[in-house]
């Protein structure tokens, strides 16, 4: 790559991210990253769970999935080369593969195996390609190598919080976490939002969970409620995101809004930097 070659900006990298299972996580980062296309942005979303299910809520079969995240963080592969086009304009995303699951024992002690995915970012941007507004890293449901190689290379961590009894249980040990990589691996590491999911109007629990949450994390909270939803529900078994199976569904529509929302509090905080 010639050296006059101009370096591309950084893109906001975000790590979405809660250690608790079942939390709307890697539905709300396949749908916000529709919903981040639709209204311009030019989105990535780097699949770094094992089960693969961004990958396939996004129509990406196992058979079409020849380079993934498990080449760029074991074989230190360019992310250029590994990003497949989604059917979603401006969507992309480097799928997963079950492999994944040993990168722990894989690498062992390899030089900067913490930092495998930062770098991998950091030199695209470098050489002048990586041509991305967000990145949105899917994390696994649990705290191992591959979550901390998505927060060491994230700015910060977006958590999707379900409305039940033990979210804010659940949310405390994700906390700890953040405060753990923040101080030995990542410095600018920073709590992006939470977003309430699988919120119910008809259950007074989720209303209970929503102000518990809003009055200890206030502004950090987005105003977007994402609702529980049977078409939202629906839509990975169709391999498409819920905003392309049925785009006027009330979980779609939040989708929308919430990815208007996130755009609106990166101005303010570029604003303000």
């Amino acid at each position: 790559m010639p050296d006059s070659f101009p370096p591309h900006p950084m893109p906001r990298v975000l790590a979405v991210s809660n250690q608790k299972g079942g939390v709307g996580k890697t539905t709300t980062a396949i749908n916000l990253g529709t919903a981040l296309a639709a209204v311009g942005e030019t989105v990535l979303i780097i699949d770094m769970d094992p089960q693969g299910n961004a990958s396939t809520g996004l129509g990406v079969p196992r058979s079409a999935r020849t380079t993934t995240i498990y080449d760029v963080i074991v074989d230190q592969q360019p992310i250029g080369e590994c990003a497949v086009r989604t059917s979603v304009p401006g969507l992309y995303i480097i799928p997963s593969d079950p492999d994944l699951s040993g990168v722990e024992i894989e690498l062992g002690q390899a030089d900067r195996r913490s930092y495998r995915l930062r770098d991998a970012l950091e030199h695209q941007a470098q050489v002048g390609e990586l041509a991305y507004s967000y990145v949105l890293i899917d994390c696994p449901p649990s705290l191992n190598l591959l979550t901390i190689n998505a927060m060491s290379a994230a700015d910060a961590v977006l958590v999707p919080l379900q409305c039940e009894f033990f979210a804010l249980e659940g949310l405390s040990q994700l906390m700890r976490t953040i405060d753990l990589v923040k101080g030995s691996l990542n410095p600018k590491l920073e709590l992006q939002g939470i977003v309430l999911t699988m919120f119910d109007r008809r259950n007074a629990l989720s209303g209970h969970v929503a102000k518990d949450v809003r009055s200890h994390f206030g502004e950090k909270v987005y105003d977007t409620v994402i609702p529980r939803n049977v078409r939202v529900s629906e839509a990975p078994s169709f391999g498409k995101p819920a905003l392309i199976y049925d785009l006027k569904c009330t979980g779609s529509q939040a989708y929308l809004k919430l990815a208007r929302e996130v755009v609106q509090r990166e101005k303010v905080r570029r604003a303000a930097a």
